[in-house]
């Protein structure tokens, strides 16, 4: 039926079949049409940033960027749900076309530039939500906010959400806001961490409650700069990254036709570079915080192999514009299948849940 339903919405350009499809999906809300798009499966539960998501399938930022579809998407199934990228102050984003499609790689190009409504806005609607869904929310900075004061944007977006996410993810990697990535050197995150600790501990005295802070990083990093940022994380007590934004490159797909687009590149050409970037962060980790797997997941052996990696959830954006929501299903039940497994090939050991901090489950 998804196959069907792609091609007639692959008729229009992609960002308007990106909005076309949200509105839908909220309409068979409407009328109790998404209870036949919901898997039924057990929970498979996991602890991770302090929190117990039902299931280790989310939904990565990107696709629902003002909250204005949160009801409507965990009717899908997802263990938890990130929206945004929300910036302190509404934006229009890049020009369009902002957004193309790749097919026969599976991949999807942006240059969207954090087009959103503004956080007051997107806090509105998701004071609105009845949904019990795990809501992360993904924080910018605005595109002319100068670089040497982007910490106070995100602190900015931090209060304002911080009584209404379950926790924030603090987006230092899109390639398309200029020098944004930046902020990932050396001096530069590590002044953002510290003033966001300064005010996450301000806003936790305040509503009596710490929120979990994410950090979601660029795939495109050395070894050595994934190490430093690693360290960086745990000294500053932030409680997961998330492994891993678009790319710049463009070496899986320099032979098909739109491949030279400026913007980040997502969909199956981003699996293996993210995957490394998980296996290296794990590594040098050793269970010091859990890492969030995201890119190129398009069926259930990928989101297993982001686990076998060293992830300990995993997100999906892209290969719901390819396969639709039965990837949701194929990849719990997938991952459902090899925690089993292991379960029972390491008796004494539980199947992988992500750590804390100390290398202690976190509950």
């Amino acid at each position: 039926m998804y196959e069907l339903a792609r091609a007639l919405l692959f008729i229009l350009d992609p960002e308007t079949s990106h909005h076309v499809t949200l509105r839908a999906l909220a309409a068979a809300r409407a009328v109790g049409a998404t209870s036949i798009l919901r898997p039924d499966l057990p929970d498979d539960p996991v602890q991770a940033m302090g929190l117990k998501f039902p299931n280790p399938v989310g939904l990565a930022a990107g696709l629902d960027k003002n909250a204005a579809f949160i009801e409507s998407l965990s009717d899908l199934g997802f263990g938890s749900i990130e929206v945004g990228t929300v910036t302190p102050r509404p934006q229009a984003g890049n020009p369009r076309p902002r957004l193309f499609r790749l097919p026969r790689a599976g991949a999807l190009i942006n240059r969207l530039g954090f087009n959103n409504d503004g956080v007051d806005a997107l806090v509105d609607r998701v004071r609105a939500t009845r949904s019990p869904m795990i809501l992360g929310i993904n924080l910018g900075k605005n595109a002319d906010t100068p670089i040497e004061r982007a910490a106070n944007d995100y602190a900015l977006g931090l209060a304002a959400v911080y009584p209404y996410a379950g926790y924030v993810t603090i987006n230092v990697s899109s390639p398309n806001t200029r020098d944004l990535r930046a902020l990932q050197g050396e001096s530069e995150f590590d002044a953002l961490l510290t003033q966001l600790a300064a005010e996450r501990a301000r806003l936790s005295d305040r509503h009596g409650r710490r929120l979990p802070i994410a950090v979601k990083i660029a795939p495109d990093l050395a070894d050595e700069d994934l190490k430093r940022i690693a360290d960086a994380l745990v000294a500053h007590g932030v409680d997961a990254v998330i492994a891993t934004n678009t790319t710049l490159a463009r070496d899986q797909v320099a032979d098909l036709p739109g491949a030279q687009q400026n913007g980040g590149l997502s969909g199956r050409p981003l699996f293996a570079r993210s995957t490394r970037v998980i296996g290296v962060l794990a590594r040098h980790l050793q269970g010091a915080l859990p890492i969030v797997g995201v890119g190129g997941i398009s069926s259930g052996a990928d989101a297993v192999e982001k686990l076998r990696a060293g992830a300990s959830l995993v997100q999906l954006y892209t290969g719901l514009v390819y396969r639709g929501p039965g990837l949701i299903a194929e990849c719990r039940r997938a991952i459902a299948a090899w925690r089993k497994a292991q379960a029972s090939t390491h008796p004494l050991t539980p199947a992988p849940l992500p750590q804390g901090r100390e290398g202690k489950v976190r509950g």
